[in-house]
């Protein structure tokens, strides 16, 4: 049985087009916010961040800073809505003891502190990523993200999106707990 030239020419679009819709049909099924960072399990990025003027000089945030506690680092901005929902719940975990750092991204650093005065500030201490800088070495697809660093300043997890209490209860709090002694 002979297979003309005509009838391949004809298949290979029909095939490619098969193979799309494969590809599209898998990828539109998977979360987002549940892909792993190719940071997790290695050091949090080298960086150092001067404070919101506010707020003091000595309360920046740097790399060292992220050493020997564990720590929640929350990646936020006045501008982003989806920061503003969130903030109840990172004021939360900061009342419950656990050392919230905030990078302020791309932002007026008056207006991120007219937004920690007027929603209450969660944050131990807050780095001001004026130039987005921070935020490319950490791997962000956008504000808000959360990351939980290890007692040696290693990325454990990270959550993209704002946090909700369900998130806290099922993923931040059980692995915050596992990383205390």
């Amino acid at each position: 049985m002979k297979v003309s030239m005509r009838r391949v020419l004809f298949l290979i679009p029909i095939v490619v087009f098969v193979l799309v819709g494969i590809g599209l049909a898998v990828g539109l099924t998977r979360d987002p916010s549940e892909r792993a960072s190719p940071l997790e399990g290695r050091p949090a990025p080298i960086f150092d961040l001067a404070a919101l003027p506010a707020r003091g000089p000595d309360t920046g945030l740097a790399t060292s800073d992220l050493k020997g506690a564990v720590s929640v680092v929350n990646i936020f901005a006045s501008w982003c809505a989806p920061c503003r929902i969130e903030h109840p719940i990172l004021s939360r975990l900061a009342a419950d003891g656990v050392t919230v750092h905030g990078i302020d991204y791309k932002d007026d650093p008056a207006k991120a502190e007219t937004f920690l005065s007027t929603l209450g500030d969660p944050y131990a201490r807050v780095g001001a990523d004026t130039t987005g800088r921070a935020g490319i070495d950490w791997g962000i697809t956008g504000v808000p993200e959360t990351f939980i660093i290890d007692r040696n300043g290693d990325i454990v997890h990270r959550h993209v999106g704002p946090l909700t209490a369900n998130d806290v209860e099922t993923t931040i709090e059980p692995i915050l707990r596992d990383l205390e002694p």
